[in-house]
């Protein structure tokens, strides 16, 4: 098979439509297929289905220490998405690459494949890896057992570079993030009865209100080191949906929301987590002591680890040094950067693209942009060999 440009690369990848909720294994079969080709030995690690794979590529010395490039292979739907061209084919113009992943984050995948083929190709005396996962647009779910994978097939790597939309900037902290899905049980009866019944959403308002007052207490409070750099510079819960009830006249048997919980690095997530969790515990037991059937049921759905600013950090140093930057930034949103260093890697994120593109119609990565990432490979292949 013959080498690829990097924007052969990318339009490979966009033309399959990983979407989350799908399968992601075409786009797999064929970049293990190309990358074994190439010389690049290839491992998967499987979700417990086998409906999707991460892709856990190795290309130079069989030795410790290899910078890790890390993406991940799904996007989200284009359901009720206008779009001018076709979503699912890169296409040129004004000087960008629309298309569904091209800023995130197919873009970075495009110029990290094409950078471990480079180092089989021309040898290099420091390894480079390649980190795919599944799963990271519903919650960062599918970098962990692929992180925990690692370990056991490809030597252990030192600094991973997660390639989400940065403008090329190096990023050395984000907020993490965890979420509940909340489900209120209620007792229905008829609204002139209000007492004899149980009002799932009444009763899930009490709860919406807690996190109210719990954003309250934490805005009220002073500014913790790190997190002051941030924007906002805090901690915050947030609920975006509800849904519940069957008629104006009739106390709701149900209602369903999410709370969503963004922490900057140096607070508690988990603090903040089970606070709100005990008060979800105290709620259903008043609940159930008015109506057995009545209560409250929570369902941790994403679990997501900041990313902490490190001292004398190797990726860091690395990213800088790459892309000329004089200082490191932080960012509000969440990537698969806290859970490589969870796992021990100093991590950095730096990737081509605007944060503001990801998930829109006529999504597009400014071409500027994309080369702009493959100067930085370029010039990471010159260091490694």
């Amino acid at each position: 098979m013959s080498v690829l440009t990097p924007r052969q690369v990318l339009d490979r990848l966009v033309a399959f439509p990983t979407v989350s909720r799908d399968s992601n294994l075409a786009l797999v079969d064929w970049l293990e297929g190309y990358l074994s080709g190439q010389g690049v030995k290839c491992f998967r690690h499987w979700n417990e289905d086998r409906q999707k794979a991460a892709l856990i590529a190795h290309a130079g010395p069989w030795v410790e220490g290899a910078v890790v490039l890390s993406g991940h292979s799904d996007v989200v739907p284009v359901d009720g998405q206008t779009w001018t061209s076709d979503p699912w084919t890169v296409t040129e113009r004004d000087g960008r690459l629309y298309g569904r992943g091209t800023c995130d984050m197919k873009g970075y995948v495009a110029l990290a494949v094409w950078a471990v083929v480079e180092a089989a190709r021309r040898g290099v005396a420091r390894p480079l890896q390649l980190a795919l996962s599944y799963d990271e647009e519903i919650g960062c779910t599918g970098a962990p057992p692929m992180i925990e994978t690692m370990a056991g097939v490809v030597p252990r790597g030192s600094a991973a570079v997660i390639g989400e939309p940065s403008r090329m900037k190096v990023i050395t902290g984000h907020k993490g993030g965890t979420g509940y899905h909340v489900h209120v049980k209620g007792y229905e009866v008829h609204s002139s009865l209000l007492p004899d019944g149980v009002s799932a959403i009444m009763e899930g308002a009490r709860l919406i209100q807690w996190v109210n007052d719990r954003n309250a207490a934490i805005q009220a409070a002073p500014r913790l080191p790190v997190g002051g750099r941030f924007h906002p510079p805090f901690t915050t819960l947030h609920v975006g949906m509800i849904e519940g009830g069957t008629a104006h006249n009739i106390t709701a048997a149900d209602c369903r929301f999410a709370v969503e919980i963004r922490s900057v690095p140096d607070d508690d997530l988990e603090a903040h987590a089970e606070a709100f969790r005990l008060e979800a515990e105290r709620l259903d037991v008043v609940l159930k002591a008015r109506r057995s059937e009545a209560g409250v049921h929570l369902d941790r759905f994403f679990d997501v680890s900041a990313l902490r600013p490190e001292v004398d950090g190797e990726a860091e140093a690395l990213a800088r040094a790459l892309t000329g930057e004089n200082e490191a930034g932080v960012v509000s949103y969440g990537t698969e950067a806290g859970q490589f260093q969870d796992a021990g890697y100093s991590a950095v994120v730096c990737g081509p693209g605007d944060i503001a593109q990801a998930h829109q119609p006529d999504e597009y990565l400014e071409i500027s942009e994309f080369e702009a990432g493959h100067r930085f490979m370029e010039r990471l292949l010159e260091r490694l060999a």
